[in-house]
């Protein structure tokens, strides 16, 4: 088995430290909010109207139940599904007595148990009649249907902005009556100083989500572009218009990158590529794997929402550890 680099270890105890440490303060109810108007968005294609605020919420994917305990709605949520990781320290104890009802997608019986008037899912494709059923069902037994917009894929997403993000977040707390402006206005200026900072100016990147025989990478839409644009990396696979796509080993090797960021997952952990990149003949010569320049973000950190800033500050941490080691 594959020793790890030194300098991976540092980044390793970096990225553990560094995980789940948001520190945006949840927003209040703001009394300027109307919170007897009816709200109605345009989701993913599908009109949704919220006569008034959701009370019984069941959350799929971390990223939609972080989302919601950082606007401070976290009593709101009945349960949870299909959670990536834990929850970051600063909302655990609000989300110690939310039940989760499913390691996966769960299906549409085990949901109306719960009799919610909301379904929040983190993927578009969480809505089937294999999981937790169509849109146009549930709402047609009165519980209202959500996808994270930076996730809608029936409509190609443009390439993702923080004006994304921070608009995702506030149509959000809208359509629970609460005021998001702190947490944007927070999260705008942690994003305004990384720019500023670009610390990885001048170096290219690779964002190794999963696979093997073919690697599954962040590409140039989504979240990982956005990521790596801020701290003034170059994508590998920018050119690539989606968000995420398989690609090639001949052309990782061919690009060489100078970084590599690992997404850490249980079912397939940080430290489980690092071994597998540094076996294989195909991989084991690159710069970054003989060097160790490797960043570690957590999966439950990797999809576009309340917890991309972090990520992005925490990657920016573990360049200045590898460009101090």
């Amino acid at each position: 088995m594959s020793r790890l680099h030194p300098a991976v270890l540092i980044v390793l105890a970096a990225a553990l430290a560094l995980t789940g440490c948001a520190t945006a303060s949840a927003p209040t109810p703001s009394p300027t909010i109307d919170v007897a108007a009816p709200v109605t968005v345009d989701n993913c294609g599908v009109t949704v109207t919220f006569d008034t605020a959701p009370e019984r919420v069941v959350t799929i994917k971390s990223s939609t139940t972080e989302l919601l305990l950082a606007l401070g709605v976290g009593d709101r949520i009945v349960g949870t599904a299909f959670q990536d990781g834990p929850v970051p320290a600063e909302w655990a104890d609000a989300a110690a007595s939310i039940p989760s009802i499913s390691d996966f997608v769960p299906n549409e019986e085990a949901v109306l148990q719960l009799s919610p008037d909301l379904v929040f899912g983190g993927w578009e494709s969480n809505f089937a009649s294999d999981g937790v059923g169509e849109r146009a069902e549930l709402e047609s037994l009165g519980v209202n249907t959500y996808v994270a917009p930076s996730a809608c894929r029936s409509i190609q997403p443009p390439k993702l902005t923080w004006d994304d993000v921070f608009g995702d977040i506030s149509e959000v707390a809208s359509i629970f009556r609460v005021d998001a402006s702190a947490l944007v206005a927070d999260q705008q200026a942690r994003v305004d100083a990384l720019l500023a900072d670009k610390s990885g100016q001048g170096r290219t990147a690779l964002w190794y989500s999963s696979g093997d025989d073919t690697p599954y990478v962040g590409a140039g839409l989504g979240a990982p572009e956005l990521v790596l644009e801020t701290l003034g990396l170059t994508n590998i696979a920018a050119d690539v218009d989606a968000t995420w796509a398989p690609l090639n080993w001949e052309v990782v090797v061919d690009a060489d990158p100078d970084v590599i960021v690992l997404v850490d997952a249980t079912w397939n952990t940080a430290k489980d590529k690092i071994v597998m990149l540094e076996a294989n003949p195909a991989t084991q010569n690159l710069s970054a794997v003989k060097a160790g320049r490797y960043l570690i973000v957590p999966f439950a950190a990797t999809e576009a929402g309340v917890r991309s800033v972090e990520a992005t500050e925490s990657l920016r941490d573990q360049l200045a550890v590898i460009d101090g080691s």
